[in-house]
């Protein structure tokens, strides 16, 4: 018996863009989730060392992250279609 149920392996460019969806969103989220953190803790300057980089990610590291995620779908939808098309080979 067959062990097919219709489930298409990525290929490298999915791998590749998936890899890059988790580190760029889990970097921003983390940087968030530091911040918020800090001003927990009773930081009140974040002008110094690496606090402006890390205000700064999450609002580059998300709209980044939604781009990436467009691109894996159209990536994912284009492959799956073709794959219909050429009678699942």
């Amino acid at each position: 018996m067959s062990d097919d149920s219709g489930r298409v392996p990525f290929n490298r460019i999915e791998r590749v863009l998936t890899a890059m969806i988790a580190s760029v969103g889990g970097m921003s989220v983390i940087a968030m989730i530091a911040v918020f953190v800090a001003m927990w803790a009773g930081v009140d300057d974040f002008t110094g060392g690496v606090w402006p980089a890390v205000r700064v990610l999450p609002f580059l590291g998300l709209p980044i992250t939604l781009l990436l995620m467009v691109a894996f779908m159209i990536v994912w939808t284009l492959r799956r279609r073709r794959i219909q098309g050429n009678g699942g080979r």
